[in-house]
């Protein structure tokens, strides 16, 4: 006789550094296949799990969601058996038993991401942080560019593929361009309802144009406002980008992560 299910959603973090991002590939190793494959394995039963959203191949998530229909009483503990199963990179925090049937992708209303870059070679941040070396950049241009961003809603300048879309409509909620202490690391914050495809890297290549004086912020602005996709898109690295927060109505935790050695020093607000 099979067991009653129960939705619940699963408060994860994960290293995206040897994954082809969330979600699940014929051909590739994904964050997805690794969860569901030990999820069946522990539940003697094929487990399908649906995830708050896609990353990209290397990119990171110190908060992540997904959810899946499990048996709703089990005599073991699941959270302990699923993370000894798992490799090191990638934790579960916490298993939520849920009410009624609510969707990890669809029912989020707010996102936020997190992008680091470190400009000296660093073995201990190479698979952390995106690496631009030796850059004189102008930070005032930059953080100008960064604070235009919440006075629009069309990105569909910033979308890799906004024809395949049916809308490039965002509600930005708010950005940040933080520095460290020293000068050497930089970190770009900003929360959304939602993103389009490769948005925060092509943000962040372009901010990178913008601080070696590449672009204006008046072209920036104007791409932007007119809508318009440059003819040469150059997305930053994937592994400077985090996942770092997503929100529910209902729902609403705290990262356990601290991005590791990235945080390990004080950022201060540009």
């Amino acid at each position: 006789m099979l067991k009653s299910t129960k939705r619940h959603f699963f408060h994860i973090g994960y290293h995206g550094a040897r994954y082809s991002g969330w979600q699940k590939l014929s051909k590739a190793i994904t964050v997805q296949e690794v969860i569901e494959t030990a999820l069946s394995k522990i539940l003697k039963q094929p487990v399908a799990i649906n995830g708050c959203g896609r990353t990209d191949a290397k990119v990171h998530a110190s908060q992540y969601f997904f959810h899946a229909d499990i048996p709703d009483s089990l005599d073991f503990d699941l959270l302990f058996r699923l993370n000894k199963l798992l490799p090191d990179d990638i934790a579960v925090f916490d298993i939520i038993p849920m009410q009624g049937d609510p969707h990890a992708r669809f029912d989020g209303v707010i996102r936020t991401y997190d992008y680091f870059i470190h400009n000296y070679k660093d073995p201990f941040l190479s698979n952390f942080s995106s690496l631009y070396p030796d850059q004189d950049l102008d930070l005032d241009a930059m953080k100008k560019a960064v604070s235009i961003l919440p006075h629009y809603t069309d990105f569909r300048a910033l979308c890799k593929t906004p024809d395949r879309i049916e809308h490039t409509i965002c509600h930005v909620k708010s950005t940040g361009l933080y520095i460290d202490g020293n000068g050497s690391k930089l970190r770009f914050n900003i929360t959304a309802n939602r993103f389009l495809y490769k948005m925060i890297r092509i943000t962040v290549g372009r901010l990178l144009e913008i601080g070696k004086g590449q672009m204006s912020t008046d072209e920036f602005e104007f791409y932007i406002a007119n809508k318009q996709t440059p003819k040469i898109i150059i997305p930053a690295h994937p592994q400077g980008l985090y996942l770092s927060k997503v929100t529910y109505r209902y729902l609403d935790l705290e990262p356990r992560s601290a991005f590791s050695l990235l945080n390990s020093t004080d950022w201060y607000p540009l």
